[in-house]
């Protein structure tokens, strides 16, 4: 089966090799099957976004000689603007061997789509070791927030830390800096309204107000993880996060003023209290 929808710079290619058609490379394949050049397929496969399905096991296919076999699926998705982005760079700030600990900026996607993982952490992480180490996401951040992430480098690892989170083990805290002044933030206030039909909880603490631009710079902690929770919770009580063109204002000129500034838990993996902070990281 083909499937093509779209124009040149948003392309879906799937097709199934049958028994009757010469076997070939993925690359001619798919040049064949889309009208795009080798070169353009070369860059969407090295980019992420090829996938093959063989024997009923879906992967990215990077390698454009990789011959094809009887009943492989082949799916291209094909999107010139988001193929030709060029990644913001992340920053390793800790290797623990079973883990590691990077700074993500903002622009970059913790893990990819079906049209690609370049712009990504893991991806870009995946560079940094030289392919020479397992990357699994164990959490995830905003594209449009910045801070600290971790990346497990086992199944071993990957699990324990999924585990922590899954339970709530793990200790999270940003800085937010938000339109206006909350009222009752001298001390420390929490929001519990639900989110998607389920428990949400996000505490904050107001750090500093500037009267000037008339916002305010505040601590906070989410004990849930639901989808844009601390966005969501903060425009909710009429303090939207600066910059957050999806639930505030902001403009395009700004950035999302949310910052991941700190991870803490019990390691299970090491049997240790592990504290990882940007402030400390910056200090190195």
């Amino acid at each position: 089966m083909k499937t093509v929808s779209g124009i040149r710079s948003s392309l879906t290619v799937q097709k199934t090799v049958g028994s009757s058609e010469p076997f070939k490379t993925a690359c001619d394949f798919l040049a064949d099957a889309s009208g795009l050049s080798k070169s353009r397929i070369k860059d969407a496969m090295i980019k992420g976004a090829v996938w093959l399905t063989r024997s009923g096991k879906r992967l990215r296919m990077r390698r454009a000689s990789t011959q094809l076999s009887d009943g492989d699926r082949l799916e291209l998705y094909y999107n010139e603007e988001l193929l030709n982005q060029l990644p913001s760079k992340p920053r390793l700030l800790d290797d623990l061997y079973h883990y590691s600990v990077w700074f993500k900026p903002s622009g970059l996607l913790s893990q990819g789509t079906n049209h690609g993982d370049f712009c990504t952490l893991e991806r870009q992480a995946d560079f940094h070791f030289k392919g020479r180490r397992p990357i699994y996401i164990v959490h995830r951040l905003d594209r449009e927030a910045n801070g600290l992430m971790l990346l497990a480098h086992s199944r071993k690892a990957a699990g324990e830390l999924s585990r922590l989170f899954r339970e709530r083990r793990v200790n999270k805290r940003y800085i937010a800096t938000v339109r206006g002044r909350p009222a009752d933030a001298v001390e420390t206030c929490f929001i519990d309204a639900p989110l998607d039909g389920r428990e949400a909880l996000t505490e904050y603490t107001l750090k500093r107000y500037d009267q000037d631009n008339d916002t305010s710079e505040l601590t906070v902690s989410i004990k849930t993880g639901r989808l844009h929770q601390i966005r969501r919770h903060l425009a909710s009580i009429g303090h939207p996060i600066v910059g957050d063109r999806k639930y505030g204002n902001g403009s395009k000129a700004e950035s999302l003023a949310l910052t991941a500034t700190e991870i803490e838990f019990d390691c299970p993996l090491e049997e240790k209290h592990r504290r990882f902070s940007l402030e400390q990281s910056t200090q190195k």
